[in-house]
């Protein structure tokens, strides 16, 4: 969070009323969204509205014993965040307050209330080595140096967007603070290696384009089925123990990104610090370093004040578009945006808003749009080219996909993942529902799998989804008259689609091997299930009993793919022996 200085705040305002997160004073001088600290311990808060002289702030930390009369101090500036080295592999509250460097504060664990630190060191030196030199000329948001902030990413200084940019007069290498100047202009602006930007406000780009470019996850059933694009966006809904923190946790540590920004808005503690323990010991797949160097964690647990649920994504949202304009590819998981609209309906009824649907304000589709519309694939304003993803969970309660977040959630974003409670019964994880579940991608996208991995992906991919199609349509005969009473070519399509849920869909995200699934070899499983099936029909119209064919001892060899490392030489050698026994019949 960025800080005001003694000189930017004043003592203007007086509290008049306390309700909760909401308080309002009187004859305060501010402006909408501007930052205020409130009461005699400086409570960090946020104007929402203003009519007359009263004016409504939600207050950011447990309000308890402040009380009327006290007085309410403001900054002159809206909620901004600190944008600069030392933001990866940190862990931040809703606000950007560093909670490493509270708990040194404190002393403890447990944090007083109004306690407040920078978002970045603000005395730490960094080495600085610029991309230009005097006499060149510099706009609004090029790139002037670069610092080494983590063994995986170099951090790119930018003129802030607000800069008008001219020519340089002086850029040095060396080691320098964040408020250190490293760049100087002809007419007098200062380029440091630090920036503020308003979290309400999105960065400014040259042109939003079409995503043409997969964010690879490494789960077989989103990249085989239902891809989301990079600068995309998706969401996860599923009821309680269905797998959507596992499957957000996966995305972090395998997604093919440049930089991962994880957003716990209002979850449980316990499962933050999974993430806080795992990541520091996984290795990125890509650079082989540790996975923390390219991940800020935004840690805003269901035991943290209500209020600050409600800004923890517009944290991450621009900070993710900071490193966007960087040229990075970014994924921003926010985990679950059910807790973030939960928030702004306990704001709406201390405010004593007119209610929408089960109780959340009338605002919430517009307040959902406005963050996930931040994301997209960018042309940047110095001519690099940026991404930001984002994957919102959703917590519906009871699993109930009509409830208003869910709903309001799928008219915006292009990726809907279904998470499935009885698939999580019955232990197939990922449990995501692949007759539910879609992409509006997978067009768009399809030209970058026949380049990159096989010429035959979207014919493979398409039978495997009629194959799982028909299935579902299968099991509901199945029910009433049992699977014997089935035609020959039906029952054999039943045992082809338990092989594509079995070896192909289920994946298991605590295997050293199988937890990573890469397009090649999401490829190869399901064209391996494709063999055995072309040879298998083949068999049944040469007059071979299905239960013959379904009985060969080949087949079950396709359930242990997934966990093969050297999977090439195995899989060759699985459809030759497929093969062979079934033309034995035959």
């Amino acid at each position: 969070m960025s800080q005001a200085t003694e000189s930017d705040v004043r003592e203007d305002g007086i509290i008049e009323s306390v309700s909760g997160p909401v308080v309002t004073a009187r004859d305060l001088d501010a402006r909408m969204n501007d930052v205020v600290y409130v009461g005699s311990e400086g409570l960090m808060g946020e104007v929402i509205e203003i009519e007359g002289n009263i004016t409504t702030i939600q207050v950011y930390e447990e309000t308890s014993g402040v009380s009327p009369g006290e007085p309410v101090e403001g900054t002159g500036a809206p909620l901004s965040v600190d944008l600069g080295p030392g933001m990866l592999d940190a862990i931040y509250d809703g606000v950007q307050r560093p909670l490493d460097v509270l708990e040194e504060k404190m002393g403890s664990a447990y944090l007083d209330r109004g306690v407040d630190a920078p978002g970045i060191d603000l005395e730490k030196t960094w080495e600085f080595e610029p991309t230009v030199e005097a006499g060149d000329t510099v706009e609004s948001g090029d790139i002037v140096g670069t610092v080494p902030e983590t063994p995986s990413i170099d951090h790119k200084v930018m003129v802030p967007p607000d800069y008008e940019g001219g020519e340089v007069t002086s850029a040095e290498s060396g080691n320098f603070t964040v408020e250190e100047t490293v760049v100087e202009l002809d007419n007098g602006e200062e380029i440091q290696m630090r920036q503020e930007w308003p979290v309400r406000s999105q960065r400014p780009a040259e042109e939003k384009e079409t995503p043409t470019e997969p964010l690879i996850s490494g789960q077989r059933v989103l990249d085989g089925l239902f891809p989301i694009a990079k600068g995309g966006t998706a969401a996860i809904p599923g009821p309680f123990g269905s797998g959507k923190t596992v499957t957000q946790h996966q995305l972090a540590k395998w997604a093919d990104a440049d930089i991962v920004v994880y957003v716990g808005c209002g979850e449980r503690g316990n499962e933050m610090t999974e993430v806080i323990e795992d990541f520091p010991e996984l290795e990125d797949p890509i650079t082989g370093n540790a996975l923390m160097d390219r991940t800020c964690l935004i840690a805003n647990t269901s035991n943290m004040p209500v209020a600050a649920r409600e800004s923890c994504v517009y944290t991450g949202i621009t900070i993710a578009e900071y490193f966007r304009d960087m040229g990075y590819d970014v994924a921003l998981m926010a985990d679950s945006t059910s807790r973030w609209a939960e928030a702004m309906r306990e704001i709406s009824s201390r405010l004593e808003e007119m209610p929408g649907e089960e109780g959340y304000p009338a605002y919430l589709s517009a307040r959902l749009s406005e963050f996930y519309e931040r994301a997209g694939y960018f042309q940047n304003i110095n001519d690099t080219e940026g991404s930001v993803s984002v994957i919102g969970a959703v917590s519906p309660p009871g699993g109930d996909f009509s409830e208003p977040v869910t709903q309001n959630t799928l008219r915006i974003v292009k990726t809907f993942w279904a998470l499935d409670a009885d698939l999580a019964e019955r232990r197939h994880f990922p449990s995501i529902n692949w007759n539910e579940s879609y992409s509006l991608y997978r067009d768009q996208l399809d030209p970058w799998f026949v380049e990159n991995v096989r010429d035959d992906w979207p014919e493979t991919r398409q039978w495997a989804i009629d194959t799982l199609d028909e299935e579902a349509e299968l099991q509901e005969i199945v029910q009433l008259v049992g699977k014997d009473a089935l035609p020959e070519d039906q029952q054999l399509t039943l045992e082809i689609a338990r092989y594509l849920r079995e070896a192909w869909l289920q994946q298991n995200a605590f295997h050293p091997t199988d937890t990573y699934c890469e397009p090649e070899k999401t490829y190869r499983i399901m064209d391996a299930i494709k063999t055995y099936n072309d040879a298998a029909f083949d068999a049944l119209e040469a007059g071979v009993p299905v239960e013959e064919i379904t009985d060969i001892d080949a087949a079950p060899r396709l359930n242990r793919i997934g966990v093969q490392e050297d999977y090439n030489e195995y899989i060759d050698d699985l459809e030759d022996d497929i093969t062979s026994e079934i033309r034995e019949m035959y």
